[in-house]
């Protein structure tokens, strides 16, 4: 291997904290992964990674070395990427897989765009609430909402959306503006399941985050059902803005206790680290800088 081969050796079995997982990523036997690694660490006189039986972890000399590293390859990808990108059109299977309903409103049509583009290139988009694993399950990128802890993934944030309450003018004249979270004791309650853990909701006060337990009258997975039944006034239910914000804008739903909200949630494509990316990821991406606002905080 030459020496851009040992960092991205080293590079990958530092993100997927294994010799032989680095090894089918990068397309080379195990052994040839762990002999690259050996020979940067000889080449720089330092142990890069801790190895046990079972993990392989970067040592504090190894995080550093990697923050570096990944600048290096990527540079290096992007300047290839450029070159390439003279001839290269985007062709092959881009795989994509994005939330149920963001995806069916905002991702399907970024998905046609592409491939109206890119005539080369052929597309297959996968919704579902589920988080998937992006290697494993081969996929190209992903759309996600919220805070990531994968740090093996490179990510692009795109937009931000709100949680917010919403309820129909018809159930508010009937039962009164709530003011305050505690006011939501004496209201009907609709739970979308997917969007917290338990039966509580999150709010803010004086700029601290907390949580408190509810009752729901009706608990639902769906989105669509949780928004249907508050438009004919069965309650006041909470969800991201995005899924509420036609629905808002066009009078059916009214958003109150805003004053209460959590911080925004961002809004992120992220795909597998890696030294080369692939051009019909990259134009993927582009074309949706270009053309989506996927910003849902002021509407």
């Amino acid at each position: 291997m030459d020496r851009f081969e040992d960092l991205s050796a080293f590079v990958a079995v530092a993100e997927f904290k294994s010799f032989s997982a680095a090894a089918r990523r990068l397309g080379v036997s195990a052994s040839a992964a762990t002999r690259a690694v050996a020979a940067l660490e000889t080449r720089l006189g330092v142990r890069l990674l801790q190895r046990t039986t079972r993990s392989v972890t970067p040592t504090d000399a190894g995080e550093r070395y990697l923050a570096r590293a990944r600048g290096v390859l990527a540079g290096l990808a992007e300047a290839d990427d450029m070159a390439r990108a003279e001839r290269d059109e985007p062709a092959g299977r881009l795989t994509v897989t994005a939330p149920l309903m963001f995806g069916r409103q905002h991702v399907g049509p970024l998905m046609c765009g592409f491939l109206e583009r890119h005539r080369k290139a052929t597309g297959a988009l996968e919704l579902s609430d589920r988080m998937v694993n992006l290697v494993e399950d081969g996929i190209d990128l992903a759309v996600r909402i919220g805070e990531l802890k994968d740090s093996s993934l490179v990510v692009r944030k795109m937009g931000r959306t709100r949680r917010v309450m919403v309820a129909a003018t018809s159930y508010l004249d009937a039962h009164g503006m709530p003011r305050a979270p505690e006011d939501l004791e004496r209201h009907r309650l609709i739970r979308f399941s997917a969007l917290d853990r338990g039966d509580e909701w999150r709010f803010v006060r004086k700029g601290r985050e907390t949580r408190m337990a509810i009752a729901p009258h009706f608990t639902t997975n769906s989105t669509d059902a949780a928004l249907w039944h508050a438009e004919r006034g069965g309650g006041l239910t909470m969800v991201l803005a995005y899924q509420a914000a036609e629905a808002v804008r066009a009078g059916r739903l009214r958003i109150v206790l805003a004053g209460f909200e959590p911080s925004p949630l961002p809004i992120q494509i992220v795909y597998p680290a890696s030294p080369y990316v692939p051009s019909k990821v990259r134009a993927f991406i582009d074309l949706a800088r270009e053309t989506v606002d996927w910003n849902f905080v002021d509407f």
